[in-house]
């Protein structure tokens, strides 16, 4: 969630005393940063420290034509397959900036069908406060979602029966899921001091990625959508699992599609269970 302090004082976190008062007139807390235009640089929201300006970040087929509801290319609208779905357990997407300029981000696909997930933009130096507040609510019990590949932590490192041992306590089990590219993943586990004392829950499966409008590392590493597919297929959630995986795979089928220009003239599979779900549920 975006934080909504005044534009005109000093991001959180920020020593006035440091930033010029025409710099602090152009604050965007949006970004976690803060410009002077007299030199056009911005600046730490923490230290004040100044940064050289970004160019504006420009996604391949940001000129395609999209349709306000789905955002993807309006040739194959996803919007007639997007059904919403209930799950005891909760998705909450830890966000870098970069991923929400992305089309092909697959985090947003979550929130289409589980309205209660929370996405939080990650920031090293200015923490989402909604989220703090989050974490420090006694009915939920987090789990930040990474792969045990480090010693460093392996205090942390549970499995999927702790997960439903906290949902016998009556507490509701929550994914925190780093959404991003790996080496962005890492970074945001290992710079959010927030994280370090909640256990590390890595996902156990074997699936293979069906993802195909980013060439993986390993067909082993999941897109966001897949990790929150798998994680709720195996918290007991089945039904939602199932209305997730399908909207991933008409997403999938949908942008791939009009990539190579081409109007999807019959629904697949997957698209005409949504359908039938959508039709139930009216």
């Amino acid at each position: 969630m975006s934080d909504t302090r005044d534009p005109a004082a000093p991001p959180a976190g920020t020593d006035s005393a440091h930033v010029p008062p025409e710099t602090v007139a152009e604050c965007d807390p949006a970004r976690g940063l803060s410009r002077d235009p007299a030199s056009g640089l911005s600046h730490d929201p923490a230290t004040g420290h100044p940064r050289p300006p970004r160019r504006e970040f420009k996604a391949r087929g940001s000129f395609v034509t999209r349709c306000e509801g789905c955002n993807l290319p309006a040739l194959n609208c996803l919007c007639p397959y997007r059904v919403q779905a209930g799950s005891r357990a909760r998705v909450w997407l830890l966000t870098h900036p970069l991923e929400h300029h992305k089309p092909t981000n697959t985090g947003r696909l979550i929130r289409d069908v589980l309205p209660e997930t929370e996405v939080f933009t990650w920031y090293r130096t200015a923490p989402d406060a909604r989220l703090l507040a989050l974490l420090d609510d006694a009915r939920y019990a987090p789990f930040v979602i990474f792969p045990d590949d480090h010693e460093d932590y392996a205090h942390r490192v549970v499995g999927m029966d702790r997960v439903m041992a906290e949902v016998h306590a009556d507490k509701v089990p929550v994914f925190i899921i780093l959404d991003g590219t790996w080496r962005q993943a890492r970074r945001i586990f290992r710079k959010s001091p927030y994280l370090a004392s909640l256990p590390v829950l890595p996902l156990a499966t074997e699936r293979l990625t069906r993802y195909r409008l980013r060439k993986p590392a390993s067909a082993a590493h999941l897109c966001t959508v897949e990790v929150a597919v798998e994680l709720l297929r195996q918290a007991g959630d089945a039904e939602a699992a199932g209305i997730l995986d399908d909207y991933f795979d008409a997403f999938n089928d949908s942008y791939a599609a009009s990539r190579r220009h081409e109007k999807l003239e019959q629904p697949t599979p997957a698209m005409r269970r949504l359908q039938a779900r959508g039709a139930s549920a009216d």
